[in-house]
């Protein structure tokens, strides 16, 4: 197993800077997840990892080498793409052994490798076949076993399942999360979709133009967000922010006014703030409640039945950010509906609270 060091990797083309000076360590084995919205940086830096770009300043180190100046095909990488890039006149069995054969390794050494990684991804009955009879997923399933048999350092994934259908999504999510289990390499994997994130990472490294706004453990970035983009972009639906006002602090408690209704918070749990300060309150979906005390009112505009849970939208006299839309998310069936209206309240230590630069006020 094979630890991976980025320090300071800058990534610029021409005079504009894409990726800002980026420090992470992923240890030995560890599973880590890079996500952000289209843009952020995350498939240029895994590129940068792999090889496949070059970087403008700074070093990447595998298992403690400096790989800055070394090519690709010898880092000892290997690299799933969002395209499956099979040969499709060649047979399963032929494209497995393929970068074997190419790496001139002996015959029998490559029949047991690619019987091994057939076997643990169940396409063992699929070798004779060529790509364009296989479904979405066992082509996928091809793809990893390609990198599988080349028994890399690391496992490098390039947003894999953005062609596959939902219900095949979450099949294969659960199918790469146990070959990692399984083989226990280090691998790192890219995507946009934070459930993938939050359901595969032992880690997570939120992106955003081109900079780490928090690296954590999936549950550490969703009940610890270190800012408004982390707490909006991890969980799913997003969190509610209501513009709020401090108007009064002493030992115990903070009282902040948001449209009329007057919330006391536990001031021990947050950062100090001064009377009259503008903040940003943030309360998931899941943890707002129907509440005759609540301090939100909602209008309701729509009502999502699931069946097993409920969800509420509407609108606010409390000023939502960006003039949002407010969810809420309730278990079971409800019977409320469009054009009711309802209070929401919520316990304090599900609150956050961030300031004018989005920072997180909570300790």
């Amino acid at each position: 197993m094979v630890e991976l060091n980025l320090k300071s990797v800058v990534k610029r083309y021409g005079n504009v800077q894409v990726v800002h000076g980026i420090d992470l360590n992923i240890s030995s084995g560890e599973f880590c997840v890079f996500v952000g919205p289209s843009g952020c940086g995350k498939s240029t830096l895994l590129r940068m990892i792999a090889g496949l770009e070059a970087i403008s300043d700074g070093t990447i180190e595998i298992d403690g080498q400096v790989v800055n100046d070394i090519p690709a095909a010898n880092r000892g990488l290997a690299m799933v793409f969002q395209s499956y890039a099979l040969y499709p006149h060649m047979s399963v069995k032929e494209n497995l052994s393929f970068g074997l054969e190419n790496l001139r390794m002996d015959r029998a050494e490559i029949e047991e490798r690619v019987g091994a990684a057939a076997k643990m991804l169940q396409i063992d009955q699929l070798l004779d076949r060529r790509p364009g009879q296989l479904s979405g997923g066992q082509r996928q399933r091809v793809a990893i076993g390609r990198t599988v048999v080349r028994e890399p350092k690391v496992f490098l994934f390039d947003e894999p399942l953005s062609n596959l259908d939902a219900e095949l999504r979450v099949a294969m999510r659960g199918e790469i999360a146990a070959l990692h289990k399984r083989l226990g390499n280090t691998m790192v994997y890219v995507t946009h979709d934070q459930v993938e994130a939050m359901t595969m990472a032992d880690k997570i490294a939120v992106l955003r133009a081109g900079q780490v706004e928090q690296y954590g453990a999936p549950l550490e970035l969703y009940n610890r967000p270190a800012n408004k983009f982390v707490a909006g972009f991890i969980g799913s639906p997003r969190m509610n922010f209501v513009v709020g006002q401090v108007q009064g602090v002493d030992n115990d408690s903070i009282r902040v006014e948001i449209a009329g209704h007057q919330l006391s918070l536990d001031a021990s749990s947050f950062a100090s703030v001064s009377q009259g300060q503008d903040v940003v309150l943030g309360v998931r979906p899941n943890q707002l409640s129907v509440s005759e005390d609540g301090f939100i009112d909602l209008h309701i505009t729509a009502v999502e039945q699931l069946g097993g849970e409920s969800y509420l939208f509407g609108t606010s006299s409390a000023k939502l950010l960006d003039d949002d839309t407010l969810r809420v998310q309730i278990p079971g069936q409800t019977r409320h509906a469009p054009g009711q209206q309802v209070k929401l309240g919520a316990t304090q230590t599900d609150i956050h609270l961030f300031d004018a630069d989005g920072l997180s006020l909570r300790l």
